[in-house]
């Protein structure tokens, strides 16, 4: 926290200081330096007011042998200064042995430099008058170590390169600290230039900091240099995992390209040290598709045991990374097998069985409308279209996964004829969900349905046939030669069901002949603008997060043979924004050339491409400055109503922290002085307020014309580069509170889908506490948004506390069909697969982020940004979007044969071990179950037995176990 001078207050976040060793360094030293002014002043009285201290009250406050050693130093420094040159050894000998055997705690500095620091000049006075020579040298190496007491300058270093060559240690931890902190400054200010005895100290600086216990200080020194590969050759066996686990969480805190370097790094080490599976988890950490999968096949070339090698395919298929390996790698096929994720659906299943969950389950096991105050007069329940709509949708969510429900699986065409057309498609396609990742027996039960002649229950065939494979890779490829067909149907339903079928069968697999079959609508030049969408979104889902240059440039292409009023107008070209977005997920700059192509677009749509493009390109990386930019999008105002509104709720700006500006003032150019200073005499006055009512003319000429669409795109943007680090995260919390405050309409709608962005799978009380709230609000949009939030952040927990308030909701809005409906979705996402399944896009110990998981779920959300007209109107289909992003929340366990090996875990919440000395726990609050068992968010599992080794250091997902020898403990 900053105070200025003016009052105001700035906050800065944590990482805008985590990865600057010099700073911290240089905080050490104003540390030492104000101890050691405070030592030497005191006040002599009671009150306020300070009074110099004489020395002779100076020495009256000293010990006696604080006083004796303060005449020793005076006399040790006054016989440096006589000519007689055969005592000055001896006097520099003594001045060492005093200082290096003087002792300092946290509160005070050593009293050897306390009291030589009124001789600091006089001794620098000495050496400039020496000659040169040992004693010269030996009289810097004294300097340098007074000069840590000295408020300002690099003297520090500077006498240090001038003194002996004598061991750092010598002269403790403090002074290696402040000579780090200025070799730091050094470098920023010359790259070293002149200079090269400085990089021999880091040389002798980073061995020191790694055998004490400060691998730190040692990689944040390197990080400084912009030489982190050099701590290659320094680590050992006994440091290498405090080094990467401290590497591996700067990478969130550091710009691009210093992130890819990092796990570049660490990706090294742990492959020196033979542990593949951490060195994949950097792999799969890295922004880049390309480089991740050229790394991981690099992995798996090095590493010759089979058993490893099964685990690796396991991570890779959580990933949904898919790797053609060489037929040199041993058993190639089974390896392929389990990266194509073949057997998920069984060990799902098994784990049901162990949990005794098979029972399916209908809707009104869900609603509990018995549980319901009865309203007097209310009659009988209508069997209404819109909530057996609902009801499809809560049986899939509820079912997913397990092949058998009460609606569809017994007698599926009573149930979807009691839906009405579009609704029809919808319940076909909730079959899909029913019957996820079970590809041979999936499509055998669709299959009876796209024989049918209505055409929408058809599509919904094609839908469940895509949302079955999705994240599951088949040599065979049913889902292309099954939809293929229908690309170009006439049939407005089917082709709509089949482009977003394949999107999802084959989401984050960058297939190029998948890509080829979906661009067909684009490059044929006939297609509406809703079939453009459709295949631009499915096309989005497939290259999601490779920036694919086919894809990118007939997407541009399609945007610019578009009529510009069509773009502002029609929700349909807001998808091909959304395509450009997915396909630059997480790829920071790499954007560039579409950002540039998108500025000859209509100004209004153009804003908000580029801003979903820019957002979506930062995803999960926490940059500080892009989530300022966003905020500040956020403080535009729109059209008369928020000019009037903006006057009622003008606040103070103390009131509004973390916004650029009070609700009335505006940004940059536009802004109004809160208050105005008024100068002696009337003129002046009258001066000013005329100034005043200019400014505020000026302002209301320049506010921006639109419908501020953009502004929602930047809420959710908040949210997508927050979400990937904890302290942006909360920072991004506290923001949301002041733009529901605060913001326009179409920002208090956003701020819901936001919410549940930052905290999917999460349900943290503070956000479900505001998300209640926001469900009772006044404009209905908000209220539905924050209805399908709650869903999101509690999907999969079967949280009590949600449960019961969205039962509170469908009381609430019993006569009210939309917010009725959503509230239904809501529940059935909460007890999505019985509270076996998440939507998280983050695993491995919330380390990496599955941009196909991503994918689905940011597109879910950008499209409820115009909810009334696309869920809630006859495209509630996109619920099934979020099908890329469900995984199961598991872990379980196998033996070498990949059978289920019972064995004892602990579960509880995960400690940050980061930077802490010794084995520190990582787990707290732990209960002892035996596996398989769930895993909430935030939570970490580790095994609770010595018979077993785990082939994972993350126990999540797909573990393998070995069994354990004598001495495989002490080496793990």
């Amino acid at each position: 926290r900053a105070v200025l001078p003016e009052g105001f207050c700035f906050y800065f976040p944590l990482s805008f200081f985590f990865f600057s060793p010099s700073c911290a360094h240089a905080c050490l030293s104003v540390n030492f330096v104000k101890m050691a002014e405070g030592d030497e002043k005191k006040s002599s009285n009671d009150g306020n007011e300070e009074t110099s201290i004489s020395p002779v009250a100076k020495e009256a406050d000293l010990s006696d042998e604080d006083r004796q050693l303060q005449d020793d130093l005076t006399m040790l420094v006054e016989r440096l200064q006589e000519q007689q040159s055969d005592l000055h050894g001896p006097t520099l000998e003594s001045l060492r042995t005093l200082i290096r055997a003087s002792t300092s705690s946290m509160t005070s500095v050593p009293k050897p430099l306390k009291f030589l620091r009124p001789h600091y000049d006089t001794i620098k006075t000495v050496y400039s008058s020496w000659e040169d020579g040992d004693n010269r040298k030996l009289l810097a190496d004294i300097i340098s170590v007074l000069a840590m007491t000295q408020p300002e300058g690099r003297e520090c270093l500077e006498y240090r390169i001038k003194g002996s060559a004598d061991a750092l240690e010598s002269w403790g931890h403090e002074y290696v600290r402040h000579i780090s902190a200025q070799i730091g400054e050094e470098y920023v200010e010359n790259k070293f230039e002149g200079s090269p005895q400085t990089l021999e100290l880091v040389k002798d600086i980073i061995p020191f900091n790694m055998d004490h216990n400060a691998e730190a200080e040692a990689c944040d020194l390197l990080m400084e240099l912009e030489r982190i590969s050099d701590i290659r050759q320094y680590v050992t066996k006994n440091t290498y995992q405090r080094v990467c686990l401290y590497l591996v969480n700067c990478v969130k805190y550091v710009p691009s390209p210093e992130d890819e370097e990092l796990l570049q790094t660490c990706l090294e080490i742990y492959l020196e040290f033979k542990q593949y599976a951490h060195a994949l988890r950097m792999a799969l950490m890295k922004p880049n598709r390309g480089a991740a999968e050229s790394s991981a096949h690099g992995i798996f070339a090095a590493c010759s045991d089979n058993i490893v090698q099964k685990q690796l395919a396991f991570m890779a298929g959580r990933q949904q990374v898919f790797l053609d390996l060489d037929e040199e790698v041993d058993a190639s096929e089974d390896l392929s097998e389990i990266m194509a994720n073949v057997h998920l659906n069984t060990h799902f299943l098994a784990l049901a069985r162990e949990l005794d969950i098979m029972e399916p389950k209908s809707p009104e096991d869900i609603y509990k409308t018995h549980l319901e105050t009865q309203r007097p007069f209310a009659g009988n329940v209508v069997d209404s279209a819109r909530q057996n709509l609902a009801s499809s949708f809560v049986n899939g969510f509820v079912n997913a996964g397990y092949g058998q429900d009460k609606l569809m699986t017994t007698d599926g065409n009573k149930w979807i004829y009691k839906n009405k057309d579009g609704g029809m498609l919808s319940a076909a396609a909730s079959l899909g969900l029913i019957l996820l990742w079970d590809v041979d027996g999936g499509l055998s039960s669709i299959d009876k349905y796209l024989y049918s002649n209505n055409d929408h229950i058809k599509a919904g065939a094609l839908l469940a046939c895509g949302i079955v494979n999705c994240g599951v890779r088949n040599d065979c490829d049913p889902a292309l030669a099954l939809l293929s067909d229908y690309v170009s149907s006439d049939v407005l339903p089917m082709r709509i069901a089949s482009l977003l079928g394949l999107g999802l069968a084959y989401a984050g697999t960058n297939t190029d002949y998948v890509v080829e079959t979906i661009s067909t609508p684009l490059t044929e030049g006939d297609s509406s603008l809703e079939i453009l969408g459709i295949a631009s979104l499915a096309l989005g889902l497939v290259t999601v997060g490779t920036c694919h240059g086919d894809v990118t440039l007939n997407v541009l292409q399609a945007l610019m043979d578009v009529d510009d009023s069509l773009l502002i107008k029609d929700r349909n070209a807001r998808l091909l924004a959304l395509s450009l977005g997915l396909t630059a997920l997480g790829r920071q700059d790499a954007c560039e050339a579409t950002l540039e192509a998108l500025k000859t677009l209509p100004e209004e749509f153009c804003q908000f491409a580029t801003i979903l493009v820019e957002s979506c390109s930062k995803a999960g990386t926490g940059d500080v400055l892009a989530v300022q930019n966003l905020l500040h999008v956020c403080s535009e105002h729109f059209g008369e109503e928020s000019s009037k509104r903006s006057k009622k709720e003008e606040k103070p700006a103390d009131d509004v922290l973390g916004l650029p500006a009070a609700r009335a003032s505006g940004t940059g150019a536009d802004a109004v002085p809160a208050a105005v200073t008024v100068t002696d005499g009337a003129e002046s006055a009258d001066g000013n307020a005329g100034d005043d009512k200019e400014k505020k003319e000026e302002a209301k000429k320049k506010k921006k014309k639109g419908s501020g669409a953009h502004q929602g795109v930047a809420v959710l943007g908040i949210a997508l580069i927050a979400m990937g680090e904890e302290i942006g995260l909360e920072m991004a919390l506290r923001s949301y509170a002041h733009l529901l405050h605060y913001g326009e309409p179409v920002i208090r709608r956003a701020v819901p889908l936001g919410l549940a962005l930052l905290s999917v799978s999460d349900p943290k009380l503070k956000v479900l506490d505001t998300l209640s709230k926001l469900s009772h609000d006044a404009d209905s949009e908000v209220a539905l948004n924050a209805i399908l939030a709650l869903g999101i952040v509690g999907a999969g927990t079967n949280n009590a506390r949600l449960a019961a308030m969205l039962r509170q909701l469908a009381q609430y809005y019993y006569k009210d069909d939309n917010c009725l409906f959503m509230t239904r979705i809501a529940q059935g996402l909460t007890h999505l697969g019985k509270g076996t399944l998440t939507l998280s896009p983050f695993h491995s110990d919330r380390c990496v982020m599955s941009p196909a998981n991503l994918g689905g779920l940011l597109a879910l959300l950008v499209i409820c940004l115009d909810v009334k007209q696309t869920i809630l109107g006859n495209r509630h289909y996109f619920l099934y979007l979020l099908s890329t992003a469900i995984q199961p929340r598991m872990l379980v366990t196998l033996d070498e044969d990949l059978n289920a090996l019972p064995v004892t875990v602990r579960v509880g919440q995960a400690v940050d071990i980061v930077g802490q000395a010794g084995k520190p726990k990582t787990i707290t609050g732990f209960q002892t179950h035996t596996t398989p068992v769930l895993l909430q968010s935030g939570e970490r599992a580790e095994l609770a037995t010595d018979d077993y080794i785990p082939v994972s250091p993350i126990l999540e997902g797909f573990v393998i176990l070995k069994k354990a020898e004598e001495g495989d403990e002490e080496e793990d």
